[in-house]
């Protein structure tokens, strides 16, 4: 590991979307671009935009499950980041993006975007 690859991991993480996004993906073995846009409130070029920009960085991989797209944090990523502390002192909305997740995901899935 690099002081570049840190320094890209935390540049990504900088934009509160992408740290957003990256909490949830923490929470879940991955996520496809709909349960994010749902949970995050926000439209579908934003959210892919997003995660765009967390793959080029090194943080997610991707793969097509027929008509989506699903995401996860690439291992390496845990080790760069020592996220116990993100889980100790999480801000009150990336608990509220949690909540709205759990909620999601009891709903019957349609994933029409």
């Amino acid at each position: 590991m690099t002081l570049e690859t840190v320094t890209q991991t935390f540049k990504a993480l900088s934009e509160p979307v992408r740290l957003r996004i990256v909490h949830l993906l923490l929470q879940r073995e991955s996520l496809c671009v709909c349960d994010l846009v749902e949970t995050l409130e926000l439209n579908q070029s934003t959210v892919s935009r997003h995660l765009a920009y967390l793959k080029n960085s090194g943080l997610v991989t991707s793969w097509r499950d027929g008509t989506w797209m699903h995401y996860a944090l690439i291992p390496e990523t845990l080790q760069i980041l020592n996220l116990e502390v993100l889980k100790r002192h999480l801000s009150e909305q990336l608990s509220l993006d949690l909540q709205k997740l759990q909620a999601y995901e009891q709903k019957p899935r349609s994933c029409n975007l």
